[in-house]
Order: C-alpha cells, then structure tokens, then sequence
C-alpha cells in the first residue's frame, strides 16, 4: 500500500512495509514513537518539492477545495502508477474520489488511514531526509500567509466586513449617547431643572451646559451662537427663579466633562454616517436607492454578507430580523408577522397602517432583485433602483387613492375594477321555530275569516226571525213553521249518498223483479 502525504515543502509518497501492523488502529500510535520504529512501518519512496511560494500555495488551493493539481497528477502517473496494483491512501476522500476517476487509481480512507497520517507528521523529520526542521517551519510560516491573504482576496472590490462593523458600531455608538445624555440631563437637572424643558436637543442641551456652567453664569454669558434669541431670553429668566439645589465647582467641573464626552461622540458619530453611506453606495448602491443606508446595511450584517443576504428569498427579505416572532407564530399558531427589518424602511414608513403588509411584500420582492444584480452583477450603476422604487411608490400612491376615493364618495369609477367578493349574509335566529303550537297558514287563516263573516250573518238573520215571531204572539196570530228548501233538498242528497253507500243484498233484489211482474200481469189484465 503507497501512502500520499501532502507537506508545505513539497508531495511525499511512502511505501507500507509491514500492513499488518496497521490493522490496529488503537496501538498505531506506538509504532511512530521514535523515528527507527516510523521507517520500520513505512518508507519514503518519492518527494516532490515545490520549486516556490506560488506553486505551494496553488497546491494547497487546489487540495483545499478537492480537486487534483497538474504537478500532482503527473507525480501519481510517474510513480503510482507502476504500482497500480496497490492502494493509494489519501487523507481527503473527495480527492480520493477524483483521483480515482481521473487516472484508475484505487484509492483508500478510512480511521486507520488518518491515524497512519497523525504518525507520519509526528516523524516527518526522521522519515524525510535532506528537509532541516527550521526550514520546514519557515516553509509552513510562509504558506500560512499565502493562503490566508488568498482567501481574503476573493472580492477586493466588494468588502462589505466594512458595513457590517461599521453599522454594528453606530448602534453601539447611539445606545452610550443615550445613556450618557440621559445622565448628563439627571445629573445638571438637579442644578438647574427647567433647562431640560427648555432645551429639547440633546447637543445644544450639552453644548449649552459646557459653555455656562453654574446657572448664575446665564446672566451675564452670551449663548446667541447656541441658542436662538427667543430661548435665549426664557432661559435667562428662568435661571434667576429656578427652583435647583446649588452645587460645588468640582460638581459642574464633572457635568462638563461629561458634557465634552457626549459632543465628541456624537461629532465621530455623523462622521461615522457619512463613511457608512459612501461605502454602502460603493458596495450596494440599488439597495441604498431602494430602502436607505441604515437598513441596506442592517440586512447585510443580519445576513452575514452580500452575497449570503443574495441567496435569500424575497420572503426571506421581508422578515430578515423578525425570526423569534416567526417562529412564536408558528408555534402557537397564530397570525405570523409581516416584516422584520425592512419596516424601518420610508417607503413603508409612508403607507397607512392597513396598506403596511402590502408595500413590504412589494418592497422585499423589488429589493432581493437589487441585491442580486449589486452582488453578482458587474455594473455598478443605481439605475435598477431607482427604477423599482419608482414602481413600489407608483403602487402605494395607488392602493392610498383608492381608500380616499372611497371615503369621499367617488369610488364609482373603480367599481368596475374592484374583484368581485362573495360577501355572505348574516343570518338571524328565527325563534318562531322552537314554537310547539301548530303553524295555521294564510289561506286557512283567510278562511277562518270568512266562515265568522257567515255566522254573525246567520245569527243576524235568526235574530230578525225571532223578533217577528215575538210580535205575532203578542197580535194573536199562531205562527206557521216553513220548511226551508235548502233543507230537503240537502235530505235528499244525504238520503241518496246513504243508498249508494250501504251494499244491496240479492234479497231485495229479488223482491224488486217480483213486485215488477205483478205490476205487469196487472197492466195486461186491465188493457
């Protein structure tokens, strides 16, 4: 079995002497104890030194990402491959895999394999004669700083390491101007309390405190160069009546101090802006165009780099720094958010409340198109940007006129265009349903009507009878009962549906075609 070792002076190719020894990987490490026992398991066969600098650091490059170098592979078809019986031993498996493919070679990597490496590096003086050990480290040293300075170069133009620590550091920087104003006005306050409302900025609250000093010293100290006339004049009369404790020199010396602290900050702190915005137009100018410096630079810290934050979704985009909200959603399944970072942008600063959740999808979608062509492209314009800003603000001016038209009243001419919605209606609990008395409909209730109409006529007309039945007693006249049509006609009808109805037996039948021969016999004996 070859073994293919890779140093910084150069390829070193060993011979295994003795390959049942490696079968135990648990005591291999004796066997490399002392160089004498290292050349008993393997010896050196071919060393390959690189002739410079560059050709070990092309070397390294090209194991680092596994792939097989020209320098390389003309050693293993020189060497290996006379022995293309055995098995090559390679501490990476991709670049084992490509030396397999490329030239037939049988390679191997396995536990065994890296601990064989372990004990090789351990001697490599011994069991590479000709290499003194102050060159080999300087070799080591060199190559070191060749690669590191080779993985830094992969974009000199576009080092956004810069933005990133830039922007950490303004927000560091706003965090300690907030505490040391909020101190700087907590601790003058209790000298002089009614400059803090006064003075609202927070600099000219500081520059003024560093100027005076004592409030006895307002009276007679020219603050016009700070201070407007008007609040020039307020806090000089507010000064002769202020209700504050007096305080020792030694006191304000310290304010003041404090108050020198705060300006310089705040000047490196605008001088900070400015570079941050300069290098954000060099670096990514469509999406300083699209959502501003802080908040370009923000995605990319939050992202790790340009071309990381590239690689992202437009959805990704949108709720880049609201990840703990997300996942909160989600877990208790609820509404999920919809924007992180990009909400500190103007364009949705702009927009209403209800419009915020559409110009940010918009918005993310437009800027991870600007990202993209700021990190792959080649040129450098903001022209793309401006052009899909121009699109999202075209598009939030719209959605804001459309609510305006319709509070106002002349949402007529979009009601063409509006989507058609299926708006349900509500329906009501109708209670009649839970009643148990019997449903009587309109016809029966119409006829009920009718029938009370017949009998207060009926009752009328009996009521008549009886008043003329009254009279003839009182005159001596017997009255005479009528016998209604109607009503023998209506026995008749009752008589004959009786008749149908009830069965005729043959009895009768017979009895019938007697009495009607008699009759005949009769007719005939009289004729």
């Amino acid at each position: 079995m070859l073994v293919l070792f890779e140093t910084a002076a150069g390829y070193a190719i060993f011979k295994v002497l003795n390959e049942k020894k490696l079968q135990e990987v648990d005591s291999l490490w004796k066997e490399f104890e002392t160089p004498e026992k290292a050349n008993k398991i393997v010896k050196l066969k071919h060393f390959e030194k690189f002739q410079d600098t560059t050709e070990a650091l092309a070397a390294s490059t090209a194991l680092v990402e596994g792939k097989l170098s020209k320098n390389l592979k003309k050693i293993l078809k020189k060497i290996v491959a006379k022995d293309a019986h055995e098995q090559l031993a390679v501490a990476d498996a991709k670049l084992g895999g490509v030396i397999k493919e490329k030239l037939n070679l049988s390679c191997i990597h396995s536990p065994m394999v890296t601990e064989l490496m372990r004990g090789i590096r351990s001697q490599i003086e011994g069991l590479i004669t000709g290499l003194p050990s102050r060159e080999m480290a300087a070799m080591c040293l060199g190559l070191a700083h060749s690669l590191s300075r080779y993985k830094l170069k992969f974009s000199p133009d576009k080092v956004d390491t810069m933005i990133i620590q830039a922007i950490s550091l303004l927000d560091d920087l706003d965090k300690e101007l907030n505490n040391y104003i909020m101190r700087c006005r907590e601790w003058y306050g209790w000298h002089f309390p009614e400059l803090g409302k006064i003075i609202t900025d927070n600099l000219t609250y500081c520059k003024c405190v560093r100027k005076v000093g004592d409030r006895s010293n307002f009276a007679s100290t020219d603050v016009s160069d700070i201070l407007p006339e008007e609040i020039e004049e307020d806090v000089k009369a507010a000064a002769e009546i202020s209700m504050g404790t007096e305080v020792s020199e030694e006191d304000i010396n310290n304010i003041i101090h404090l108050c020198d602290q705060v300006i310089e900050i705040s000047e490196y702190r605008t001088q900070l802006y400015d570079y941050l915005k300069n290098r954000m137009m060099a670096i990514a100018p469509n999406l300083t165009v699209m959502v501003g410096e802080l908040v370009g630079a923000r995605l990319i810290a939050h992202a790790g780099s340009l071309l990381n934050l590239a690689k992202h979704p437009a959805s990704t985009v949108q709720l880049l720094g609201a990840e703990k909200a997300l996942f909160r959603a989600l877990k208790t399944k609820r509404d999920t958010p919809k924007f992180g970072l990009i909400y500190h942008a103007s364009l949705v600063g702009q927009s209403n409340t209800k419009n915020k959740g559409k110009i940010s999808r918009m918005l993310a979608a437009k800027t991870a198109l600007t990202i993209r062509y700021d990190a792959l492209g080649e040129n450098t314009s903001a022209e793309m940007g401006a052009e899909n800003r121009l699109k999202v603000e075209t598009r939030l001016r719209l959605l804001e006129e459309r609510g305006i038209r319709r509070i106002s009243g002349t949402g007529k001419a979009l009601a063409k265009t509006d989507k058609y919605q299926n708006k349900s209606e509500v329906k009501v609990f109708d209670p009649s349903g839970d009643s148990t008395l019997p449903v009587v409909s309109k016809k029966r209730k119409i006829q009920e009507v009718d029938e009370q109409d017949t009998e207060v006529a009926v009752k009328a007309k009996k009521f008549k009878a009886e008043m003329k039945e009254g009279a003839a007693v009182e005159d001596g006249e017997p009255v005479k009962k009528k016998k209604k049509k109607k009503d023998k006609e209506k026995q008749a009808e009752e008589e004959m549906v009786l008749s149908e109805e009830l069965p005729t037996s043959p009895i009768t039948e017979n009895t019938e075609k007697k009495k009607k021969k008699k009759k005949k016999m009769k007719d005939e004996a009289e004729d």
